[in-house]
C-alpha cells in the first residue's frame, strides 16, 4: 500500500529515511529535526496516534477536495456530504452536557481508531520498496500487505480490512468474498512457493510495534 508515508511522525523503514519523493502524495519528505525526534519514539506513539488519526482522514479528504488538482469526481457532492456529516455530528454534540462533549468527541473517535490500526498492521511491519517494484503485481501484493486471521463470525469486526492481500489483488471484490478468495491464494501460493503471511490481530500488532521499534 503506498499509504505508509507519514512522516515526520512514523517512518516504518530506513527506506523512508533521507530525502525522496512520494508518488502517492505528490510530494517531497524529508527526516528534517522534528521528524528524527518523533520517529525516534514512534513505537511509544502508535497506539495514541491510531486514536485520533480520524481526524487526520477528515482533514486529507478536504485536502484532496480544495487544494489537490487532481482529478475528483462529483467533488460539489462530496463537498456536501463533508459538511452535511459535520452539520449532523456537531449538533449530535451540541445536545450533550458541556463537560462531556470533548471527552465523547475523542472516545468515539478513538473507538474508530480501530479501523486505522487493522489498517495499518497489514501493512507497516511488511517490505516497503522505493521506486519502481520488479517482482510480478501477485507477488509485490503478498510481500507487502499481511492478512489477520480471525474465526468467520469475527468478520463483521474487522470488517473485511484483515484479507488486506486479496483486497489489493481483488479491489472490487464484494468483502463477504474475500474469505473465499482467501482460499483460492493460499493455494495458489502453496502451488508457487509464493510468500504469505498471516497472523493473529495481536501477533500483527506485536509485530509492527517490533518493526517500529528497530526502525526508530
Amino acid at each position: 500500500d503506498p499509504d505508509i508515508q507519514h512522516l515526520p511522525i512514523f517512518a516504518v523503514s530506513n527506506k523512508l529515511f533521507g530525502r525522496f519523493f512520494s508518488t502517492y502524495h505528490d510530494k517531497f519528505f524529508e527526516t528534517d529535526a522534528i521528524a528524527r525526534f518523533l520517529v525516534s519514539y514512534q513505537h511509544y506513539l502508535f497506539l495514541p496516534v491510531m486514536g485520533l488519526a480520524r481526524f487526520n482522514l477528515y482533514l486529507q479528504s478536504w485536502i484532496l477536495l480544495l487544494f489537490r488538482n487532481e482529478p475528483a469526481p462529483y467533488k460539489m457532492i462530496e463537498c456536501l456530504s463533508l459538511a452535511g456529516f459535520w452539520l449532523w455530528f456537531g449538533t449530535l454534540v451540541s445536545f450533550l452536557p458541556g463537560n462531556e462533549r470533548v471527552s465523547y468527541l475523542l472516545l468515539s473517535h478513538a473507538l474508530c481508531g480501530i479501523l486505522n490500526l487493522q489498517i495499518t498492521i497489514s501493512h507497516f511491519s511488511m517490505d516497503v520498496f522505493n521506486g519502481i517494484c520488479q517482482d510480478d503485481w501477485i507477488l509485490h501484493q503478498c510481500k507487502t500487505s499481511m492478512d489477520v486471521t480471525c474465526s468467520k463470525q469475527m468478520d463483521w469486526f474487522h470488517g473485511g480490512l484483515q484479507f488486506q492481500i486479496e483486497h489489493h489483488l481483488f479491489p472490487r471484490l464484494p468483502r463477504h468474498n474475500l474469505r473465499i478468495a482467501r482460499h483460492q491464494l493460499l493455494k495458489l501460493a502453496a502451488k508457487h512457493d509464493l510468500p504469505y503471511c498471516e497472523m493473529s490481530f495481536l501477533e500483527a500488532n506485536i509485530k509492527t510495534l517490533n518493526c517500529m521499534k528497530v526502525a526508530a
